[in-house]
C-alpha cells in the first residue's frame, strides 16, 4: 500500500479525491484496495470536520443551558423581564432584545451569534448603560420615526436600536451622546435623550435619501453660503436650497423637533463624511429658515471640516444680540451666517438699519438680491423686538414646501 498522509487542506483533500478515483476498480485484498478504504476513510473525517454545523435557535440554546445548569424558567426572570416574558421568549412568541441577549450571554455563556443570529454582533458596546426606556417613545412612535406597536417600553431597546442603525450604527450612536460640558448652544432643560433621538432621525432621514454627490471638503466657503442666501430670493427657495446643498455633497433633512428638545437645526455627518444639515422648523418663517440654515453651514464650512466629526445642535432663541466670548465657535457661525445673508458694509449704510420700514427692508434686500424676510428678520433680532414688519418674515411659508406637519 502506498505511504497514504492525513489531509489537512483543500490542496491535500484534492489530490485525496483524485486518488480515490484511480482506485475505484482496485480488488478489495489488494494493497490498492486497502489504501482506497483508507483514503475513503480519510476523506470522509475531513469533511464532516469543514462541514459546519448549524446554529441552534436562541430558544434551543437557552433550554439547553437550562438542561445543563438544572434552571427553571423562574431563573431566566431576572435575565429576561418578567415570568410573562420569559414564557413568551421560550414558545417563540417574543423575540429576543438586546438587554436580554447581553444579560443570557454574560449570565449563561450563550454566544452572541447564537442569541442574535449575527457572527459581527458585540454585546459589549458603548450603548450598555442607556436607559432606553427614558427615550420619548410615543412621540417617535407618533412620528413614524420607530413601529407604533402597543409594548414600546417592553421593546424600547430593539426599537431605538433599529432607528440606531439606520442612521449609521454604533459610530453615529456615539457621535451624539451629548455630555454637560459639551459647548452647545441648548436650553438648560433640554432632555439628552430626545435630543439624541431627534439627531438619529436627521442621520436616519439623511441615509434614506442620501446627496446626489461626494462633499469636497472645502466647499463651504463665505462665498458658497452668499450664492446659498441668494437662493432666497425665489418663491421656491428652501426647497431649491435642498437641491443645490444636495449637487454638492450635503443633505438638508427637514426633522419634526420633539418635546423637550428646544431645538433649532444641528450639523452632523453620515459615516462616510458628508456632512448633514438638519433643521425642525418649529418657527415656520423664511427669516427663521435662512438664518438657521446658514449658521448650521458655517460650523460645516468652519467646525467640521478636515475630518472633524464635532456635532453642533442649536436653540437659536439663546443667541445673543451681542456676542460674548461665552461660545467662540457658535460666535463665528453667527458671523458667517450674518455676513452672507447681508454683509457689514451694506447693514451699516442701510436705510432700515435707522427707520426700520417695509419700504427700507424691500429696497435693502432688493439691492442684495435676498429675501425681504431676513431683512426683517435682522432688524427684529437687533432690536430685539419681534412684533417690528412681522408681514415681512415669511410665516407659514417654508413647512409646506418640503410636505411637513413639523
Amino acid at each position: 500500500m502506498a505511504n497514504v498522509t492525513p489531509i489537512r487542506t483543500a490542496a491535500d483533500y484534492q489530490a485525496a479525491l483524485v486518488r480515490v478515483n484511480a482506485l475505484m476498480d482496485a480488488a478489495a485484498d489488494s494493497p490498492e484496495g486497502d489504501e482506497l478504504d483508507v483514503l475513503v476513510d480519510l476523506v470522509a473525517l475531513y469533511e464532516s470536520r469543514r462541514n459546519e454545523i448549524g446554529h441552534p435557535t436562541p430558544v434551543e440554546a437557552i433550554e439547553f443551558r437550562m438542561d445543563q445548569q438544572e434552571l427553571s424558567a423562574r431563573d431566566l426572570v431576572p435575565l429576561i423581564g418578567s415570568r410573562a416574558k420569559v414564557s413568551e421568549v421560550l414558545s417563540g412568541k417574543r423575540g429576543i432584545t438586546m438587554s436580554m441577549a447581553r444579560a443570557l450571554h454574560r449570565h449563561l455563556g450563550i454566544p452572541a451569534e447564537v442569541l442574535l443570529h449575527d457572527p459581527d454582533v458585540d454585546l459589549d458596546d458603548s450603548l450598555s448603560d442607556v436607559e432606553w426606556t427614558r427615550f420619548p417613545l410615543t412621540a417617535m412612535a407618533r412620528r413614524g420615526w420607530i413601529p407604533d406597536i402597543p409594548d414600546l417600553r417592553d421593546r424600547a431597546e430593539e426599537l431605538v436600536r433599529g432607528l440606531i442603525q439606520r442612521a449609521g450604527g454604533p459610530q453615529a450612536a456615539a457621535a451624539v451622546q451629548f455630555r454637560r460640558n459639551d459647548h452647545r448652544r441648548l436650553n438648560a432643560k433640554t432632555d439628552p435623550y430626545a435630543l439624541q433621538a431627534w439627531c438619529w432621525q436627521v442621520l436616519a432621514a439623511a441615509n434614506a435619501r442620501p446627496p446626489d454627490a461626494p462633499y469636497q471638503p472645502g466647499a463651504v466657503t463665505p462665498e458658497f453660503l452668499r450664492e446659498t442666501a441668494r437662493l432666497s430670493a425665489s418663491a421656491q427657495g428652501p426647497l431649491q436650497a435642498q437641491q443645490f446643498l444636495a449637487a454638492h455633497g450635503i443633505a438638508l433633512a427637514i426633522v419634526p423637533h420633539l418635546p423637550r428638545t428646544h431645538l433649532d437645526g444641528a450639523a452632523l455627518r453620515l459615516a462616510d463624511g458628508r456632512p448633514v444639515v438638519g433643521l425642525t422648523l418649529r418657527y415656520d418663517r423664511l427669516d427663521n429658515f435662512w438664518f438657521c440654515l446658514l449658521h448650521e453651514l458655517a460650523h460645516v464650512g468652519r467646525h467640521q471640516d478636515g475630518g472633524n466629526r464635532t456635532v453642533f445642535v442649536d436653540d437659536h432663541s439663546l443667541r445673543p444680540r451681542t456676542p460674548g466670548p461665552a461660545d467662540a465657535q457658535e460666535a463665528e457661525a453667527d458671523a458667517w451666517a450674518e455676513e452672507a445673508l447681508i454683509p457689514a458694509a451694506a447693514w451699516q449704510t442701510s436705510d432700515v438699519r435707522q427707520i426700520p420700514t417695509t419700504i427700507s427692508a424691500i429696497d435693502l434686500a432688493q439691492s442684495l438680491g435676498i429675501h425681504p424676510a431676513i431683512v426683517a428678520g435682522r432688524v427684529r433680532h437687533e432690536r430685539g423686538n419681534y412684533r417690528l414688519l412681522s408681514h415681512l418674515v415669511g410665516s407659514g411659508h417654508v413647512r409646506r414646501q418640503f410636505d411637513t406637519n413639523a
